[in-house]
């Protein structure tokens, strides 16, 4: 099923190519850009490591996976579950990070682009 894009809004125009390269080689969008790498990439980074560790220790350390934290809780469990934690933390983080710091960056190339600024 093909899609159209809509059109621009009334009082908007499309920018060129050359528009959207400009703007892609600025420094303003180089720093928007660096703010979501600076954020993402060592997050990423860090949770697939914590993630890896998970199924090492899965794998490779069932003794100490095993070991009974209370009742029938055990390691591996609090471990399993502590991914899901870990997983909505850092999603709330983004989206606390994004407000902050990329939303008001990419609203503003966004307006300069459409026209508005």
């Amino acid at each position: 099923m093909a899609t159209e894009t809509p059109p621009p809004a009334r009082g908007t125009t499309l920018p060129s190519t050359e528009e959207f390269t400009e703007v892609q080689q600025s420094a303003e969008f180089g720093e928007l850009r660096r703010a979501y790498r600076s954020f993402a990439f060592p997050l990423t980074v860090a949770f697939i490591a914590w993630y890896l560790l998970y199924v090492l220790l899965s794998s490779y350390a069932g003794g100490f996976m095993g070991t009974k934290v209370a009742g029938n809780v055990n390691v591996a469990l609090v471990l399993g579950l502590a991914q899901f934690l870990t997983t909505f933390l850092i999603a709330w983080w983004y989206a606390r990070h994004a407000a902050a710091k990329l939303d008001p960056r990419a609203e503003a190339i966004k307006t300069r682009m459409e026209g508005g600024a």
